[in-house]
């Protein structure tokens, strides 16, 4: 029995000292981290154009607003393609989201040009982030859906957010090209910018490009691959230019997913109209 006590005695400091020490921390894989990381540097690019546009550096303020967009559409991305999507990383983004492609692009907007449009102007931009939050909400109810209607492989309820981001800075790119402004420029950006707010809660179907039944022919791989350079080679030469093209062509096209949406379904929105042409309730949207 006495030889015994000193290895009891042991084990029993060994288990004192291991609880004051608490449990070990669990490690995480690095590739848990790095979408994660992606994210946070899309919201300090979004802060930071915030920044720079009240510093009057506007044309580093559109880059910055951008770049974040960009950086929050490819986190998600690459966290599936790295197998690291996690809760916590889908919260994050929905954070991200709002500031990059709501917070960001309103504030930098209205320090450029809406607030010569006054009171006028800050409503104008309040509508749009607003409206941003909104789609984004109506947008992560209907990912977390266990059962999808086919169609939301194909089309968007509303403008996408980062879409919007893109479209609502059309003044800036305008003013970049020489636009001043002041005057009747402020007035008409401002209603612009209300109603990108309202294409983004609307019911509009858009098409969104992500069908899998969506083909190319063989034969056009290699020239849509070439025109993809040709536009990427156009938008660093002539980067303004060719966003407010791009910007022209985008609200060109929402017609044209909707007159597709009538001739599937019958009805010009995404709604109760689409319920009672014999869609399920998923099919409504939110």
């Amino acid at each position: 029995m006495d030889d015994q006590t000193p290895s009891t005695e042991l084990r029993g400091s060994a288990q004192a000292d291991t609880g004051a020490r608490g449990p070990r921390l669990r490690e995480i894989p690095l590739r848990l981290i790095i979408p994660n990381l992606i994210t946070v540097l899309a919201i300090c690019a979004g802060l930071t154009g915030i920044r720079l546009a009240f510093e009057n550096r506007y044309e580093l303020a559109v880059a910055m607003v951008l770049a974040a967009a960009f950086l929050d559409g490819i986190d998600g991305r690459v966290a599936r393609m790295m197998k690291a999507t996690s809760k916590f990383g889908a919260q994050m983004d929905s954070l991200a989201d709002i500031i990059n492609f709501g917070v960001a692009p309103a504030l930098v907007l209205y320090v450029f040009v809406l607030d010569q449009a006054r009171s006028l102007g800050w409503i104008a931009a309040l509508i749009y982030a607003i409206a941003a939050g909104l789609r984004l909400a109506r947008f992560n109810v209907m990912d977390e859906r266990e059962t999808k209607a086919p169609w939301q492989s194909e089309f968007f309820v509303g403008v996408p957010a980062p879409a919007g981001a893109a479209l609502v800075m059309l003044p800036i790119y305008l003013g970049f090209l020489g636009v001043a402004p002041v005057g009747i420029f402020a007035y008409a950006s401002t209603a612009y910018t209300v109603v990108i707010g309202y294409l983004l809660v609307s019911r509009l179907p858009v098409w969104s490009g992500k069908s899998e039944t969506s083909h190319v022919r063989r034969d056009l791989v290699f020239p849509m691959i070439l025109g993809v350079v040709l536009y990427v080679a156009l938008l660093m030469s002539f980067t303004w230019e060719v966003l407010v093209v791009s910007v022209l062509l985008y609200l060109c096209s929402l017609p044209f997913g909707a007159r597709n949406w009538h001739r599937r379904y019958g009805t010009l929105t995404i709604g109760e109209e689409a319920a009672e042409k014999g869609l399920s309730e998923i099919d409504r949207g939110v």
